[in-house]
């Protein structure tokens, strides 16, 4: 009985290993609003995977403001996985980051201890405030078949969530692009 249990102990540790040590390691995600697609790529920039999304009802242009309905543009990288999304699962992201905040700060939006708080959080490769009148609380999610947009997430699929949450760890850089 014991040789059994270890025999099987053992056999289940060659698929856990086998199966992390095969799945694809994704270097960078990239968003097309105007594709309306989700690439998953690896190292080397090959594309691995490819997800239709919806995205912020007001489509055209960068996130401004919070309530504006836009997904951001630009350079990010995931903060934050919330296993316990009312969307399925969900990846957050450094919205605003370092150059939302300069541009929100020059625009009057927030004022020089926010953009720091902003900036310092990019520093440090953590989630910014979320509380600005930037707005925040951007995230990839799922709960998306169907949807015609978002209040300015990214949403895919349930199943599509649940690959790339597995993929994607905290830290992966993500591009969103018009």
């Amino acid at each position: 009985m014991r040789l059994a249990l270890r025999l099987a102990a053992v056999a289940a540790l060659v698929v856990a290993l086998t199966t992390v040590m095969t799945r694809p390691r994704i270097g960078r995600i990239v968003v097309s609003k105007s594709e309306r697609t989700l690439r998953l790529l690896d190292d080397r920039g090959e594309v691995v995977r490819e997800h239709p999304i919806a995205i912020g009802r007001a489509a055209q242009g960068t996130k401004e403001v919070e309530g504006d309905r836009r997904t951001p543009e630009g350079e990010y990288f995931v903060c934050v996985k919330n296993p316990n999304s009312k969307f399925h699962l969900s990846l957050g992201l450094n919205y605003p980051n370092a150059e939302d905040g300069r541009r929100g700060f020059a625009a009057g939006r927030i004022d020089a201890a926010q953009l720091e708080a902003i900036e310092t959080a990019e520093r440090e490769r953590r989630r910014p405030p979320w509380d600005t009148p930037l707005g925040g609380e951007i995230f990839i999610h799922g709960r998306g078949e169907g949807r015609e947009g978002t209040a300015g997430c990214i949403a895919v699929g349930d199943a599509a969530i649940e690959e790339i949450y597995a993929l994607v760890y905290v830290g992966t850089p993500v591009r969103i692009e018009p």
